[in-house]
């Protein structure tokens, strides 16, 4: 499939780096949890505890790991955060009690959150004139390599001694030792020079800390998907309950042979938040379907599911495109880095909150809640074109004073 692959060089480095990444990360997402529960018998309300003290501090970790890559070079920087996971990751052998759990945990998470803001100056550098493609192909490889991992992690539950869990999270390791090692592969990153003023632009540039909000709030569509679907169908449907891996699977399908597709004619910050506000009727239109679903025949329930998946999918291909590009767009080259640390707290917050959110309001409140959920994304989608057009009012004037910083240090050298 040589057509499906970028051009030999810099791209194909990146894109065969990440899908490494993704079959170890596959392999945790499936089976990470039921490691320390079954494996290290760690309760289960103590597994969750420290997955979120991991999730809070991954949140500000990304941000600053973002200012050094731009800083420093951003591929030593990302093979660092690959290498720092693959220990922490090797670590989990160790975390015999609660606290060796913690710290494992916080630092893998720390340092994929880390590793996320400290990719985008590369994915920047070398995606060419339109690097948001690029990403919108690095997410369908994202899905291939995940969707490996989580077949390989299958095994391992079936199995389910402490020896298969052992060798997943070796394997695990391996694969983001193996990741920063194909990383290192590629040609340095000039590092950008620091300029006088404030040193944390994006925490002060509001209407991008105003697209973080919004993104994090369309980011709950994740949960809905991955949480609320499975739980409603096996509390309040009659469909099968082998559904629930037929839906993944029709999602993942979509995504890997549609994102590139749907990410072309989003070319512009003004087309980015039309896609969101495309999006946002999309995740409405779903959360209807999949409400109807309750008290009904079987295979009604499933076709409807199924019909609802799909519409969420088309939706997730529109946001996910829309985030690629305003926030690319929208940050500074010269702090690519940290403006996307700063935009992957919005998609942290939801990791975080989105799950108790979702759990309330589609499966605890029942068919009214599907509505409110779905009317909370139109209106964010809604939202979306007013933000955007604030910020481009604003990309004017910071460009002048980022082209004003780096005239006075060229005359000061």
């Amino acid at each position: 499939m040589p057509h499906l692959l970028p051009a030999p060089g810099p791209q194909r480095t990146i894109a065969a780096s990440n899908f490494v990444y993704t079959v170890g990360s596959g392999l945790y997402l499936t089976a990470g949890v039921l490691y320390f529960t079954q494996a290290v018998h760690l309760p289960a309300p103590h597994v969750g505890l420290g997955l979120g003290i991991a999730g809070l501090l991954s949140l500000a970790v990304g941000i600053a790991v973002g200012h050094l890559a731009d800083r420093r070079g951003a591929r030593g920087v990302y093979a660092a955060t690959l290498a720092v996971q693959a220990l922490a990751t090797a670590g989990f052998m160790l975390a015999d009690g609660f606290w060796p759990f913690v710290v494992a945990v916080c630092a893998a998470t720390g340092a994929k959150g880390a590793g996320l803001a400290a990719r985008s100056p590369l994915i920047r550098h070398h995606g060419g004139e339109r690097p948001q493609e690029f990403r919108a192909y690095l997410r369908a490889v994202t899905n291939i390599g995940i969707s490996i991992g989580a077949v390989l992690a299958g095994w391992v539950v079936q199995v389910g001694t402490h020896g298969a869990y052992q060798l997943m999270v070796v394997g695990n390791a391996l694969a983001f030792a193996a990741s920063a090692l194909i990383v290192l592969r590629l040609p340095p990153v000039v590092p950008e020079p620091a300029a006088g003023g404030p040193r944390w632009i994006a925490l002060r540039d509001r209407p991008y800390l105003a697209l973080t909000a919004l993104d994090g709030v369309m980011a709950i569509q994740f949960k809905v998907l991955t949480v609320a679907v499975p739980l409603w169908l096996i509390a309040a449907t009659e469909a099968p309950h082998w559904l629930i891996s037929g839906a993944m699977l029709l999602n993942t399908v979509v995504v890997v042979t549609c994102q590139m597709r749907a990410s072309r004619s989003i070319d512009s910050p003004a087309a980015g938040a039309l896609a969101y506000r495309r999006s946002g009727f999309a995740f409405l239109l779903a959360c209807v379907l999949v409400s109807l679903t309750q008290d009904i025949p079987g295979w009604a329930a499933a076709t409807l599911l199924l019909a609802g998946v799909a519409v969420h999918t088309i939706g997730e291909l529109w946001h996910a495109a829309a985030g690629f590009e305003v926030s690319f767009a929208l940050a500074p080259e010269r702090a690519t880095g940290q403006y996307l640390g700063v935009f992957g707290l919005g998609a942290g917050l939801a990791e975080a909150a989105g799950p108790a959110l979702v759990i309330f309001l589609c499966i605890t409140w029942g068919r009214p809640g599907w509505y409110v959920m779905g009317v909370l994304f139109a209106l964010t989608g809604l939202a979306a074109p007013f933000v955007v057009r604030w910020a481009q009012r604003q990309r004017p004037a910071e460009r002048a004073w980022f082209e004003g910083e780096r005239a006075r240090s060229t005359a000061t050298t």
